[in-house]
């Protein structure tokens, strides 16, 4: 018996499909819990500071100091939620997750003025048509320039990727870019990965070109999700991110063999 399709295609549905369909059948079709880890904790609070401070605060206000006190109330929003919760962080633990994300917040300043940027949105949640294929996507920042011109910005709190791998990071902005493309008539001029952590900053300017890319690789993978939900058949990707992944208990690859490194 077929397995029911997803309604929509993420950038996060893409990306983890593509890495490993059994992987991506377990989280978006059989909905199976997947414990929250640190780095990803971290990210959100991060991610929902930088939200509060944009959303609470012009531009003239807009200074390291407050950008912390978003961070704490931000904290104070996610400590009690179960998530946190499962952490079973002690008192040290506590005060380590929150000081890095308070690094992260500070490294945001020396890789952007607040002061100058002129925010569209915030968070922003879009759907737009490909064919037939529903795509969806919340957008971290989308700007407006002095031109006029439209920028994508996307957070990241984790390392940058190396030079050779950072083309595939820009799939998701890349989707981004055709979402705002979609719903607002006008294509963004840049798409922005910021790095907080090593204080990177990856710019790519999306095209034609990138984007007959994006739509040629979502609808490839929307086809390839259709077929492997039509046969039920989700083949497991060995590869060293298995190190990392939430169903090892339950991979088949896992039960046969090791990971490649």
């Amino acid at each position: 018996m077929a397995v029911q399709i997803p309604e929509t295609l993420s950038p996060s549905k893409l990306s983890r499909f593509l890495q490993c369909p059994l992987s991506f059948r377990y989280s978006y079709i059989d909905h199976l819990p997947e414990p929250s880890t640190p780095a990803q904790l971290r990210g959100t609070l991060v991610h929902r500071a930088l939200q509060l401070f944009y959303e609470d605060h012009s531009a003239t206000e807009r200074q390291e100091a407050l950008a912390l006190a978003s961070l704490e109330r931000a904290w104070s929003e996610m400590a009690p939620t179960e998530e946190m919760l499962s952490l079973e962080f002690d008192e040290r633990a506590t005060t380590t997750f929150v000081n890095e994300a308070r690094a992260l917040v500070r490294h945001y300043f020396a890789m952007e003025d607040p002061t100058t940027v002129s925010p569209i949105g915030i968070e922003l949640d879009l759907t737009a048509r490909l064919g037939e294929i529903s795509l969806h996507g919340i957008i971290d920042r989308l700007d407006r320039l002095p031109s006029g011109e439209t920028v994508v910005t996307d957070y990241k709190t984790g390392r940058s990727p190396r030079p050779d791998a950072s083309r595939s990071r820009l799939l998701g902005v890349q989707f981004y870019a055709y979402l705002c493309q979609e719903v607002y008539g006008v294509r963004p001029s840049e798409i922005r990965l910021l790095y907080l952590k090593d204080q990177v900053v990856i710019v790519e300017s999306p095209n034609d070109q990138t984007m007959r890319g994006l739509k040629a690789r979502a609808t490839a993978a929307w086809q390839a999700i259709e077929r492997a939900c039509d046969a039920e058949d989700f083949r497991p990707n060995v590869s060293a991110l298995c190190r990392f992944c939430a169903f090892q208990d339950r991979c088949p690859a896992m039960t046969t063999g090791s990971p490649s490194k």
